[in-house]
């Protein structure tokens, strides 16, 4: 085979790194049992941190970054796959410590891979990719846990991100009235769009008094951020209600006390999509491609670009500039 093109992230000095579209080989990949011909990839925040040398996240240089992946099998040593089946591969260590979505092709453990649900096109596939990913385990676990649109509100944090993006959309798909917080000023007519019922400031799931236990406002709440949102939000939820988290840009330490789980029965729900079970990573793919979908938004959520174009869209990625999906062609 030809040589093909992935984006390397090396590392300049300790405090710098450097981002560039090399050719390599084939033999240049990871072991692996499975050999996939990358149609799409996206980009996710750890995305960019990866290109950071203080992003904690690549330990190894040079590497190839990208957590997401969807592609086309082009050689299998598993017989659950074979060549020409669609699949998908996100989380795990690919993007982390194994060479990531942002090439061409890629080699990868398949145990990692998941076939293509019917309904769902490989393109649409990586618009969702994590962060669709992590925000459709969010309601599968508010849903497993009895959530119900007749409940009453459903409080998102983080809203504009990501996963809290998908999350509000999702929900509102499902019927149920969403009330979205963000810290990006000018973005409400955004979340209305993705379905948001009401947004509200950051500074409204944060006060600058936080009681462990507050007037019940929500019937249940995703939490994208961590921190004194999910502390303020465990504190307003119903009697029986659920939060989920997943995330901790607003800080790993959370500030809580035993009442809202003894006194109103919370329940507080931990989103893990990296290492989540495999039926149950299959199950989250199904319900993305069936009841989840979200085809009037897609397109209009997403902006298209090359690997020739990532670094800058990376760079942008980190300085919170993004907003919407970023889907990386790679075909």
């Amino acid at each position: 085979m030809t040589a093909f093109r992935a984006l390397f992230v090396d590392q300049k000095n300790p405090e710098e790194t450097s981002l560039e579209i090399k050719s390599i080989q084939l033999d240049d990949l990871p072991e692996g049992d499975v050999t996939i011909r990358v149609h799409y990839s996206g980009i996710n925040y750890k995305d960019g941190l990866a290109t950071l040398a203080n992003g904690n996240i690549v330990k190894n240089y040079p590497f190839i970054p990208g957590i997401d992946a969807a592609g086309v099998v082009i050689a299998s040593s598993d017989p659950e796959f074979k060549e020409g089946d669609p699949v998908i591969v996100t989380s795990y260590e690919l993007g982390v410590s194994h060479f990531g979505g942002y090439s061409e092709y890629i080699r990868v453990p398949s145990k990692w891979v998941v076939p293509l649900p019917d309904g769902l096109t490989l393109r649409e596939a990586m618009i969702y990719g994590t962060a669709g990913f992590t925000a459709a385990m969010s309601v599968l676990a508010l849903q497993d846990h009895g959530a119900e649109p007749q409940d009453g509100k459903v409080a998102v944090s983080g809203a504009t991100g990501g996963v809290g993006s998908f999350a509000t959309a999702i929900l509102s798909e499902l019927g149920f009235s969403v009330v979205a917080s963000s810290g990006k000023q000018g973005r409400e007519d955004y979340l209305a769009k993705l379905g948001a019922d009401e947004v509200v400031s950051r500074e409204a799931f944060q006060p600058e008094k936080l009681r462990p236990l507050d007037k019940e406002q929500f019937a249940h709440a995703i939490d994208c951020v961590g921190g004194k949102p999910l502390s303020y939000l465990l504190s307003t939820t119903k009697y029986g209600g659920s939060v989920t988290t997943c995330g901790m840009s607003a800080g790993y330490q959370l500030n809580t006390a035993v009442y809202p789980f003894i006194l109103r029965g919370i329940h507080l729900l931990g989103i893990d999509s990296v290492y989540c079970p495999y039926p149950r990573r299959k199950e989250v793919w199904h319900h993305i491609a069936t009841d989840f979908k979200l085809d009037s938004l897609l397109d209009w959520v997403t902006t298209e670009i090359t690997l020739q174009d990532l670094p800058e869209a990376l760079e942008k990625n980190i300085q919170g500039g993004i907003l919407g999906r970023y889907l990386v062609r790679l075909i």
